[in-house]
């Protein structure tokens, strides 16, 4: 079984431009204030069917607050039989402040 691997915020846009799945497992309504453009909102209640529904060798980059829940969320996928997972260095805040047009708003994503 592989491990999940940090990285910071210009290896996961690189990651991103490259099709990556970036998924963002912080709070509701946080996310629809603001989040990684295309990213995908995964909690207690989405999680089973975005499992199911996914490509487990795809890459996939976890984003949380300032990147410590992601890390737990990436091992819990990697545990699920993902084989590509990333943990975001310095969450969705050092994001942000690093690629300020690449965010969206609203929940639709």
């Amino acid at each position: 079984m592989s491990e999940f691997k940090r990285i910071p915020p210009e290896q996961a846009q690189a990651l991103r431009e490259q099709g990556a799945v970036v998924v963002d497992v912080r709070d509701p309504a946080t996310f629809a204030a603001l989040h990684i453009s295309g990213s995908k909102h995964l909690d207690n209640h989405s999680l089973h069917a975005f499992i199911q529904g996914a490509d487990l060798d795809a890459p996939t980059v976890v984003v949380c607050y300032h990147g410590n829940s992601s890390q737990g969320a990436a091992a819990y996928l990697v545990s699920q039989g993902f084989s590509d997972v990333y943990s975001m260095d310095g969450g969705f805040e050092l994001w942000r402040t690093t690629y300020p047009l690449e965010t969206a708003q609203g929940t639709a994503e």
